[in-house]
């Protein structure tokens, strides 16, 4: 299986980083971000990625480039420096449109959420798409289920309960069905088309999941990294 990792944003929020760097190549320890998401996968035995680049993509080619990654196949993809999240992944469809399932997350987020678990129960609920739900701080979009199914998705609601987005997607190849033509944003008519139709359901992961957002949360996983105390390294049976 495949996995995307959107690379293309411009982290506005961590500016005091990404002002010279897209996000996913701000460091956490002695490794880009993206590095460490990558190998959150490899512990899994996946192999081949596909990073959606945008904002200073040059940055990440010449990581990319000079860094040999053994056993690893990494596609570099532009998909546009202010393309948004829907449209990037509909950038890719070509490449895509072969696997009837592949992975997706973000740049900047990091978990010990088991993967295989993640896509058993993908697998098993026959679904287009698997959101996984984790219960972090506030400040992101929030998601309302019944069992497992997503009934509502509020993308960044400042409410400090219940479930919220946390990336690690599975899709089915039948997303590209959802996601419209024009510029969109994966997190709102996609996910809003898939909901309508109960074709979105939620792996509950409730245990360590942290984005890096902003300064303090770099300097928060920073000093995880620093302590050896970094969760995400270790697989969750």
């Amino acid at each position: 299986m495949k996995v995307v990792i959107l690379c293309g944003g411009k982290g506005t929020r961590l500016s005091e980083e990404t002002i010279n760097k897209p996000k996913p190549m701000v460091k956490i320890g002695k490794y880009p971000i993206v590095e460490h998401i990558i190998n959150i996968y490899k512990n899994y035995g996946h192999k081949d990625f596909i990073l959606a680049l945008g904002y200073k993509k040059k940055i990440i080619i010449n990581y990319f480039k000079k860094k040999k990654f053994d056993n690893l196949n990494i596609e570099l993809i532009d998909t546009g420096k202010n393309t948004l999240t829907g449209s990037r992944l509909l950038k890719l469809k070509k490449i895509l449109i072969r696997e009837e399932n592949f992975f997706l997350t973000y740049g900047d987020g990091v978990s010990n959420i088991n993967l295989k678990k993640l896509l058993k129960f993908h697998l098993k609920n026959k679904s287009v798409a698997t959101i996984t739900a984790v219960r972090p701080p506030a400040r992101f979009g929030e998601l309302f289920l019944r069992k497992n199914v997503v009934k509502k998705f509020d993308e960044k609601n400042q409410i400090n309960s219940g479930w919220i987005n946390g990336g690690f997607f599975v899709f089915n190849k039948k997303i590209f069905d959802y996601i419209p033509s024009k510029s969109c944003m994966l997190e709102k008519e996609p996910m809003k088309n898939l909901t309508d139709k109960n074709k979105l359901v939620a792996y509950k992961h409730y245990y360590f999941w942290q984005c890096m957002d902003t300064l303090r949360d770099k300097e928060l996983l920073s000093k995880m990294w620093k302590i050896g105390k970094a969760k995400w390294t270790k697989k969750k049976n």
